[in-house]
């Protein structure tokens, strides 16, 4: 009975803090130390939640802007704004099309209105069809290039501050779909805008593992 009277204690703790506690620990800066972490986890992961409806109400007002032309996701890693190349480039080219604009000038507004304060990421992908007529050495050049470009735009033309920004360019490395079909192609070919959390799960996690007391 007495085992199982821990044992329910010790999952009755795990449940409300988020995190495992070694109830065994006799040292009160030890207890201390845990209800603090436990504290500062139950803290974050509110604020992460808050940060996710944010997230959500993004989505759908770039969604009633945007009218499908873009993708759009909350994913672990944040909002995720995905553009079609052919939206943004011709074939093989990293300018910017000045039919783009308008799309970026939207997405550019939203992020002003309800994220000016977040970092973001600008990510260039491929299909992993090679290049042949082009001035690109590589298709991995030609998605950093076509970053970089999106990124002078948000900085230089719609004003965002460059120190939230950063680029990358993943060439056919990342694929979403397959390869093997005209279709899956198209899908692998995009730059992704993506809006990063303040409370990543990964910092809450650190946290749960600190309050694990041996």
């Amino acid at each position: 009975m007495k085992k199982e009277m821990i044992l329910l204690l010790l999952v009755t703790l795990f449940v409300t803090t988020g995190c495992a506690v070694n109830i065994y620990k006799k040292s009160p800066k030890a207890n201390a130390k845990i209800e603090e972490l436990s504290s500062e986890v139950t803290k974050l992961s509110k604020l992460r939640e808050r940060e996710r409806e944010d997230f959500e109400k993004m989505k759908r007002e770039l969604q009633g802007k945007l009218k499908g032309r873009v993708g759009l996701a909350v994913a672990e890693r944040g909002l995720v704004i995905t553009l079609a190349n052919n939206i943004l480039f011709d074939s093989g080219r990293a300018k910017i099309k000045k039919e783009a604009y308008p799309v970026l000038d939207k997405i550019t507004k939203v992020i002003k209105k309800r994220a000016a304060d977040k970092n973001i990421g600008i990510e260039g992908h491929t299909d992993d069809t090679p290049i042949k007529y082009s001035s690109w050495k590589s298709n991995r050049e030609l998605s950093t290039a076509r970053a970089n470009n999106v990124y002078h735009y948000l900085v230089d033309t719609a004003m965002l501050k460059p120190s939230k920004l950063t680029t990358i360019g993943y060439g056919q490395f990342r694929p979403v779909a397959s390869n093997n079909t005209a279709k899956g192609r198209a899908k692998n070919r995009r730059v992704e805008i993506v809006i990063l959390p303040q409370y990543p799960r990964k910092s809450i996690g650190e946290l749960e593992e600190q309050a694990w007391v041996k």
